[in-house]
């Protein structure tokens, strides 16, 4: 394949009907930037330069190409005269010779896979220049392909300069363009504003070219979803929803199950091994993996999380955190970053857990809060235990060793430590250490206050329950 000598990537648009306080092409899709996709389209054609004029929200555009792509040089466009202007300032002091690949930063859906079609044809045709087109149910908004009566390429006409005929047309111009970068040069100096926004359109160039004598073609796309583009908050759901059912497709594909797609959001760095079940209402974001014979869901959120083979996570919210080889967490559990649980271990109903390590076989089965704390292998955590962690100015941390039973309603006041095989009793409030083996017990007494019921709550019903029962108020 001719790789393109140089890429420009158009991302300099106000985006005004997003009514967004970010940038148009910062806004997400599974799990990366609209303008990264793109990017990631991108990359595999190994193109010498990258370049992307930006302009509205200039700084922060910038800061996130910094990030994604910190080899691209930025080229900015300050005062927006249109398309072609944002070319001719991208050209400057770029390579003079080769092909340049010009698409817009808000086609998400594009594919690498297409890119390289619709650059072999142009170079097997030894095209100046070439138009990627598709054909669209509603082509309203976009610029239409005007063909030739022999079915060539005439010009291009933008919406708002259409007539009611050209209006009609359905190709459209998905703004992915490759030229020779001589003609393109010679043809970007001649466009002018003379349409209805008074702007500078790289559209121009293809009839300019044409007229020159040089071969310029349009190319339809396969598959008119990879060119939608994103203009408002409707459009990026319509796009987010195609790129939804893209990765659930490919995930299918590779041995997984989703019993629910259309409730199933995987993001794009999310790595899932065959033979898992993802059942209705799940998310699963970031870099999460999940191991062979994993079951996640209904109705879990898996953020940056490593789950291991066989484990199963059922509506729970679960974020930065490790879930071990069949360990079990929830219902509605929620894991806090730095919680690791190791294999065989389980976090149960309405637990929460942050930056502790639960030891293997080591079980938090309900109603409970662990923070800062390190439990050691065939633990039990009783129901309704709070790892007291925070003094109000500094957390501090707790260490339960192996074969510890924390008796329910226990409070362990940190800093401290409970020894392997010892137990605390019920109801207990733990500010000291309890050696291996022993029980540590901290609650008063009980006193049983007679006749209270009936002297301090006369009349009542738990009153005339007392006297049924042979209360009296003597104590």
């Amino acid at each position: 394949m001719n790789n393109p000598d140089v890429v420009i990537v158009l991302a300099a648009g106000e985006g005004t009907r997003m009514k967004s306080s970010t940038s148009k092409v910062l806004h997400p899709i599974a799990g990366r930037s609209i303008l990264g996709h793109v990017l990631a389209a991108v990359e595999p054609l190994g193109a010498q330069e990258l370049r992307v004029v930006i302009g509205a929200h200039k700084d922060s555009v910038q800061d996130h190409l910094s990030q994604i792509a910190p080899a691209a040089l930025t080229v900015y466009q300050a005062e927006r005269n249109g398309t072609g202007h944002a070319v001719q300032l991208a050209l400057a002091g770029a390579a003079t010779t080769g092909t340049v690949l010009v698409l817009a930063g808000d086609t998400p859906l594009l594919t690498a896979s297409t890119l390289k079609e619709f650059i072999a044809v142009h170079h097997a045709n030894e095209s100046a220049a070439s138009v990627l087109t598709a054909d669209l149910p509603d082509p309203f908004g976009y610029g239409r392909i005007v063909r030739d009566d022999e079915g060539a390429i005439s010009r291009i006409v933008e919406e708002r300069d259409a007539d009611e005929e050209v209006a009609a047309i359905s190709e459209i111009n998905t703004g992915v363009y490759l030229f020779d970068n001589g003609a393109l040069r010679e043809a970007a100096a001649k466009i002018s504003k003379d349409n209805s926004q008074g702007e500078l359109y790289l559209t121009d160039v293809i009839a300019l070219i044409k007229d020159a004598g040089k071969v310029a073609l349009a190319i339809r796309s396969n598959d008119y979803t990879e060119t939608l583009g994103i203009n408002d908050r409707s459009q990026l759901a319509e796009c987010t929803a195609i790129m939804r059912d893209r990765i659930n497709d490919e995930v299918m594909k590779s041995g997984v199950t989703i019993i629910d797609p259309t409730t199933t959001w995987i993001d794009v760095g999310v790595k899932i091994a065959h033979d898992v079940v993802i059942h209705p209402g799940c998310v699963l974001a970031g870099s999460t993996t999940v191991d062979s014979g994993a079951v996640i869901g209904p109705r879990s959120t898996l953020t940056n999380v490593k789950v291991g083979a066989g484990a199963r996570v059922i509506e729970s919210t679960c974020s930065d955190s490790e879930i071990g080889a069949q360990a079990n967490v929830g219902p509605y559990s929620f894991l806090r970053p730095g919680t690791k649980l190791a294999a065989n271990s389980k976090a149960g109903a309405y637990v929460e857990i942050k930056n502790s390590t639960i030891g293997e076989g080591s079980k938090v089965p309900h109603l409970s809060y662990v923070g800062d704390a390190t439990i050691g292998s065939g633990t039990n955590i009783g129901a309704a235990t709070i790892f007291v962690n925070y003094d109000g100015v500094e957390k501090h941390q707790t260490v339960v060793g192996d074969e510890v039973r924390i008796g329910s309603d226990t409070m362990l006041v940190a800093p401290v430590t409970i020894g392997d095989g010892a137990y605390t009793a019920a109801g207990s409030i733990i500010t000291e250490d309890v050696p291996a083996g022993s029980i540590g017990v901290a609650r008063a007494k009980q006193r049983n206050v007679l006749g209270w019921v009936l002297r301090k709550r006369a009349g009542s019903s738990s009153a005339e329950a007392a006297k049924r029962a042979g209360a009296t108020e003597r104590e």
